[in-house]
């Protein structure tokens, strides 16, 4: 979050984050291209240029999983929050990896004719008869169109000048480049591979991610639909010692938005359980540094007055809180500023 535009503001926690993800993609690239020349020998052996295709298009792919899994996993588990922090440094190796491989291949398969590099690639269909000569690699282009259109509204910039709402459904197309690629490589293995364990990795792949979903969103459903009559404006939010220090819990009454109550060092406070950059739920948020910090940018307010700290200009709604016999009330109607 930075209160200017600015190209790249990297901190420490960033560039850590930075290095270890391109020492692991360096790594698997390295790992990748070694054991496959070691294990293709002979009459089956793979050149060192396909193989490095294939490291990157395997790198870009494994990646992709991972980008996808840590929103879900964050909502499971706080201890996958650093890595939400900076998910869009990951989606944007994620894409050069990918654009490297697409490169690579391009000028490996394509440029030994008098075509155009392109439309050779393009055209490329394997050589099996079932599921027909489909060209694999197209859906496999739309994808890599996609996340370089992700890539390119990474910024702050365009989450303000575009809008939340039309921001975040650009970077939702992140699914549908999963299921192309998905389509890329299924069609490619289904054509050129007769070992079924491609398909089934993939099968696998997909099957995770699926069911990290799912759980992830059964979580949030029970979550949302814990809704309570508010008494003369007040709502209970449960036992005070049921809130762990630094942390909170959702409430929410109903036809009003969720809450969030928490409890810190000052006492306890009730926010409201949205966050003003993207949406995320407050409530899976933690105190750090004395603010409630957003589990999903790491956008932060004060609990006491739900504004951001300076030089930020944000600010949510506040909700009157009492203890009662060891019962935190918060109040949603009148109150609320």
């Amino acid at each position: 979050m930075s209160a200017t535009y600015r190209a790249v503001n990297w901190n420490a926690h960033k560039k850590k984050y930075d290095l270890i993800a391109l020492a692991c993609v360096a790594l698997f690239v390295a790992v990748y291209v070694g054991v496959g020349s070691l294990v293709f020998r002979g009459n089956g052996a793979i050149s060192a240029p396909v193989l490095a295709i294939r490291a990157l298009g395997v790198c870009a792919v494994v990646m992709l999983h991972v980008v996808l899994m840590i929103g879900p996993m964050a909502r499971l588990t706080h201890l996958a929050a650093p890595l939400l922090y900076n998910r869009r440094h990951l989606g944007v190796m994620t894409f050069v990896v990918a654009l490297a491989h697409a490169a690579l291949a391009t000028l490996y398969y394509g440029s030994f004719g008098g075509a155009n590099p392109l439309t050779v690639v393009l055209t490329m269909s394997g050589s099996g008869a079932s599921p027909g000569a489909f060209p694999f690699v197209v859906p496999g282009a739309v994808a890599l169109m996609v996340l370089f259109l992700m890539a390119a509204t990474s910024h702050d910039f365009w989450l303000a000048n575009l809008g939340a709402w039309w921001w975040k459904w650009i970077h939702m197309g992140v699914y549908g480049a999963y299921v192309c690629i998905v389509g890329h490589l299924a069609l490619g293995v289904m054509q050129s591979e007769k070992s079924v364990v491609y398909l089934v990795m993939i099968l696998v792949g997909a099957g995770l991610l699926s069911g990290l979903h799912i759980a992830a969103g059964v979580r949030a459903w029970k979550r949302d639909a814990r809704t309570d009559d508010a008494v003369q404006g007040w709502i209970d939010a449960g036992a005070l010692d049921a809130i762990p220090m630094g942390c909170a819990i959702s409430v929410r009454a109903r036809g009003h938005a969720p809450v969030a109550v928490y409890r810190h060092e000052g006492g306890v406070s009730a926010i409201h359980g949205v966050c003003a950059h993207q949406g995320g739920p407050l409530a899976e948020g933690r105190v750090v540094g004395g603010c409630v910090t957003c589990p999903w940018h790491g956008y932060q307010y004060k609990p006491e007055d739900g504004c951001a700290p300076a030089p930020y200009d944000d600010k949510l709604a506040t909700h009157e809180v009492k203890v009662v016999d060891g019962r935190v009330m918060v109040r949603i109607e009148g109150d609320s500023r």
